[in-house]
């Protein structure tokens, strides 16, 4: 798709300050529509943004009916999103990890991040499991393919193309092999540990590699310890625990399927220690164990996303509450909890405060030890605080 000279989207005045920092994303209400109408222009199209008084800010994609009504992806005039750029992004992105990660096993792109607004792309090996979350890049899907094709040479590619940034570009949503043959279950490595991810019917991509770091100091804590982890998924937590030689791991989850798999990654890496399942709401399953009378060295309480939108906040803010009140409650004398949160709008310090209240509210004195975030599989766009979402807080019970 090539840029029409004649293609310019108009700011309001003093609307380019934020994009001059670095910032990718313009809003509707920065448009000056007398100007330039934005409703008029094709989804999807390339433009080139102008400040108040016509001077070149960069090139974008549109959306008129989104909030976000552009998305820019380059600082270069007339520059197409098209398969040379896509390439070039991502051969900088491929690089990068391959100086991070011994093996290809990673999140290769993360939109914004890596200057592609709009794709998401995990490496499992020879398998892509990817997102295309604007209507811009949807519409460049078989351009998408040629370039991942061009730079991973991979042996299958799947589109995840679900959840809630579709929803907002107003795309369907599919599950859909791209290219070549993507299997039920492909295999990863994280910390030394072999898993089997479900990336057709799987969370998101199917797997989760932000919290690679974490799990590696978790690995660290887990010898000899009794470890229950919440919100399992397929056991990244608890696996990972049980090879650093957990004596015994615990994993609930919702999902029968999500434990089943848990179950067979424990398998997989000849787990020969007690590792057992649960299946039900976590919050239910937790209070079973506490009349139950069970308590645990190390406790993993990673949820999903609580607030996924401003207006969740309070209700978000008060069901991490409750997790973590239960969690400090299954908490052995001594032991150990990581409470992680994955929701962008619940800032590290609001989280720490959900653990200070936990812990007052049980009469546990805690001692904060390490902080966590994502790995540099997901790096932080520094204009952007959308892309640091996540954090894990470790914190040890000292005895009163």
């Amino acid at each position: 798709m090539s840029t029409s000279p004649h293609l310019s989207l108009r700011l309001k005045k003093g609307a380019d300050r934020r994009l001059r920092t670095g910032h990718l994303w313009v809003y509707s209400n920065e448009v000056d529509i007398a100007a330039t109408p934005l409703k008029t222009m094709p989804v999807g199209s390339e433009v080139a943004v102008e400040d108040a008084s016509g001077k070149f800010v960069a090139m974008a994609t549109v959306n008129p009916a989104s909030l976000i009504c552009a998305r820019l992806y380059s600082r270069e005039k007339s520059r197409g999103l098209d398969q040379p750029l896509i390439v070039s992004r991502l051969q900088q992105a491929l690089q990068f990890r391959e100086a991070c990660f011994a093996k290809p096993y990673y999140r290769a792109i993360f939109g914004d991040s890596d200057l592609l607004p709009g794709l998401v792309v995990d490496r499992f090996g020879d398998y892509l499991s990817a997102q295309l979350t604007t209507a811009a890049m949807d519409q460049r899907r078989d351009v998408v393919i040629a370039a991942l094709d061009e730079v991973f040479s991979p042996k299958g590619i799947v589109f995840r193309n679900q959840g809630p940034f579709r929803q907002m570009e107003g795309l369907p949503e599919a599950v859909e092999v791209a290219a070549g043959d993507v299997p039920e279950l492909v295999e990863l490595e994280e910390n030394g540990v072999r898993f089997l991810a479900p990336v057709m019917t799987g969370q998101k991509t199917g797997w989760f590699y932000d919290h690679r770091i974490n799990r590696q100091q978790l690995q660290e804590l887990s010898k000899d310890k009794t470890v229950l982890d919440v919100y399992s998924y397929v056991g990244g937590w608890g696996v990972q625990a049980a090879v650093a030689g957990a004596k015994a791991v615990t994993c609930v989850d919702v999902s029968g399927d999500a434990l089943d798999l848990a179950q067979q990654n424990a398998e997989l890496n000849q787990y020969s220690g007690q590792f057992s399942c649960l299946q039900g709401k976590a919050n239910d399953i937790m209070k079973a164990l506490i009349d139950a009378g069970q308590t645990f060295d190390v406790v993993v309480l990673d949820p999903p996303a609580f607030i996924k939108r401003k207006k969740d906040q309070r209700q978000g803010e008060k069901a991490y509450h409750q997790a973590n009140q239960l969690a400090l409650r299954l908490l052995a004398p001594g032991g150990i909890l990581v409470s992680a949160s994955c929701s962008m709008h619940l800032p590290l310090q609001t989280l720490m405060d959900v653990v200070k209240t936990a812990a007052a509210h049980r009469q546990r004195q805690l001692q904060v030890f390490s902080i966590g975030g994502q790995g540099p599989d997901h790096p932080i766009h520094p204009a952007i605080p959308e892309t640091n979402y996540l954090k894990a807080i470790f914190a040890r019970d000292i005895q009163n």
